[in-house]
């Protein structure tokens, strides 16, 4: 059976579920006075660790912001978001960005590799940066798992779009995260290269328990997922667990994602 997202953190001391990442109450607003616009309202949801979870909604529902205060990219205006049990809005923004090179791992419908670099430089950038060690032996095993094997020294020019995610997947593996977080990250791809990368992020959740959370438009993506959050107005609207193409796009519909 599949782990699912729980639609609440549990409460202090409560340890019957261990969470990757929290979101208590978060509210962000954005601007002043008449400007304001309040891209979250109230969201309180719990990620298990371990788990692959999708987040969907209409345009301006606060996707986007969802995962920026998820990911310590953003602060709430109110409430609290934890990574794991460290508490984001504690942290300075140094404090911030150790955390994100060392226990976040990020993919964009953009590849953002490094040109002159090697595919295994682009792998091992985080960790140069956060003056960790390398350890070699994952990083071969990371290669391997994202289908690299053999393009170590080759540069992001040389490879497919397909290829390039790869890298880029890698990278957010290398570190070990405590969450992987994608934004669109098939986006830029073709039908098939996309059901590849998005089986590759599955492989990584069920073959080494990665916990994975998606920003996505496309029902077929999220159905890759164990549980999908729905998001309308900045609010958690709904969610699905054990999701299918078909009423994932019909609960969109609903949402006015796509018109009436």
């Amino acid at each position: 059976m599949r782990p699912t997202t729980m639609s609440a953190p549990p409460r202090s001391g409560d340890q019957t579920t261990e969470y990757a990442l929290r979101l208590d109450a978060v509210t962000k607003v954005y601007g002043k006075g008449g400007s304001q616009v309040r891209a979250l309202d109230g969201v309180t949801v719990g990620v298990p660790r371990g788990s692959f979870t999708a987040v969907m909604g209409p345009s301006g529902s606060g996707k986007s912001t969802f995962l920026h205060c998820a990911a310590g990219l953003d602060m709430p205006s109110t409430g609290s978001a934890y990574i794991g049990e460290t508490e984001l809005n504690g942290l300075n923004e140094t404090e911030l960005t150790k955390l994100r090179r060392k226990r976040i791992g990020f993919v964009f419908q953009a590849f953002n590799l490094v040109a002159s670099l090697t595919v295994r430089q682009n792998i091992e950038l985080p960790l140069r940066l956060a003056k960790e060690k390398l350890d070699s032996a994952w990083l071969e095993e990371v290669l391997g798992r994202v289908g690299l094997t053999g393009r170590a020294t080759h540069r992001p020019g040389e490879l497919s779009g397909g290829q390039q995610q790869r890298v880029a997947i890698a990278r957010a593996l290398i570190t070990r995260p405590d969450v992987l977080f994608g934004d669109e990250p098939t986006g830029a791809l073709d039908t098939v290269t996309a059901k590849e990368i998005l089986a590759l992020l599955r492989g990584s959740v069920d073959e080494t328990g990665q916990t994975v959370v998606m920003v996505t438009h496309d029902p077929v993506a999220a159905s890759y997922a164990d549980t999908v959050l729905f998001l309308a107005d900045g609010r958690l609207a709904d969610r699905m667990d054990q999701p299918t193409p078909d009423r994932v796009a019909e609960r969109m519909t609903s949402l006015g994602a796509w018109g009436t």
